[in-house]
């Protein structure tokens, strides 16, 4: 198993008055090649537990086990945890600071002492694999529009040939074609090379249709944990704490109440065309 966290608590300020737990008794099993979508109210502990799995945060309380190991031993190289569970922020900007993109790509494989060729083939695969053009590689990143520059953000993790590919709202901000074009290069890289994605995100309608597996976070603890259709069932709890369904499964339930015969579970568009049109063949 890839990744397993064992009662996993951390508190904010521990030993103050201002002392907030952000993570509470958190258990999870997140194994290799899984497409995880982690989804919660904002301080819900999402991007906390993200910084714990790569070692970023330590857990006041509970172990976390990669590929076996405790990553909490005192011989455990963190160093080789880093670039095998690879952390690419919402902000692409606090990953990005080289003069141009080849170059900013290089530096984590670099940093890994391996030799100028490798490093090179490395960047340029990687800025393949986010379908960056060509054109752009010696451009400053900083010159890039958002989607470009999560795409060189992505890549320098990549480069690294992580096991583990966590993204924290890789899509904010971006506009509807842009959001798309970033999640389809993310869901391709998932299935060409079996890399476990865990996906930190606000939308419904994105974790619907492309994970294989919904995480809620509520109030620092694990509030469901199952396939989106089993998720998305509990869709008045869900509002209850600040969430929703994907619209589509709003228009389901409608539809039922008018006397169709649909399935409410649907949860993508794609879902919900075969339903209707089954509904008005019959």
């Amino acid at each position: 198993m890839s990744l397993i966290l064992d009662h996993v608590s951390y508190i904010y300020g521990d030993d103050t008055t201002l002392a907030v737990k952000a993570l509470d008794d958190v258990c999870l099993n997140i194994p290799d090649g899984q497409f995880v979508g982690v989804i919660g109210h904002t301080g819900s502990g999402k991007s906390t537990l993200m910084q714990h799995l790569n070692g970023l945060l330590k857990a006041t309380s509970g172990s976390i086990y990669f590929n076996g190991e405790d990553i909490y031993d005192k011989d455990f190289d963190m160093k080789k945890l880093r670039s095998k569970v690879g952390l690419v922020f919402q902000y692409p900007e606090h990953q990005l600071f080289e003069i141009d993109v080849f170059s900013d790509v290089c530096f984590g494989p670099k940093n890994l002492g391996l030799d100028r060729k490798e490093v090179e083939l490395r960047a340029y695969d990687a800025l393949k694999k986010v379908g960056l053009p060509d054109e752009l590689f010696y451009q400053s990143p900083f010159d890039l529009s958002g989607g470009q520059k999560r795409r060189v953000a992505i890549a320098g993790v990549l480069a690294m040939k992580p096991d583990v590919l966590i993204l924290d709202e890789p899509t904010a901000g971006l506009d509807p074609k842009g959001r798309e074009e970033i999640l389809e290069q993310i869901k391709k890289l998932q299935t060409e090379t079996g890399m476990t994605i865990i996906l930190v995100s606000h939308s419904m309608e994105d974790v619907a249709k492309y994970v294989d597996r919904i995480v809620v976070m509520n109030r620092g603890k694990v509030m469901y944990d199952d396939i989106p259709k089993e998720v998305f069932r509990h869709y008045k709890e869900l509002e209850e704490v600040g969430l929703a369904a994907p619209q589509v499964t709003y228009i389901m339930h409608a539809l039922k109440q008018k006397g169709l015969a649909v399935d409410v579970d649907a949860t993508t568009i794609e879902e919900a065309t075969e339903q209707i049109c089954l509904e008005i063949l019959h």
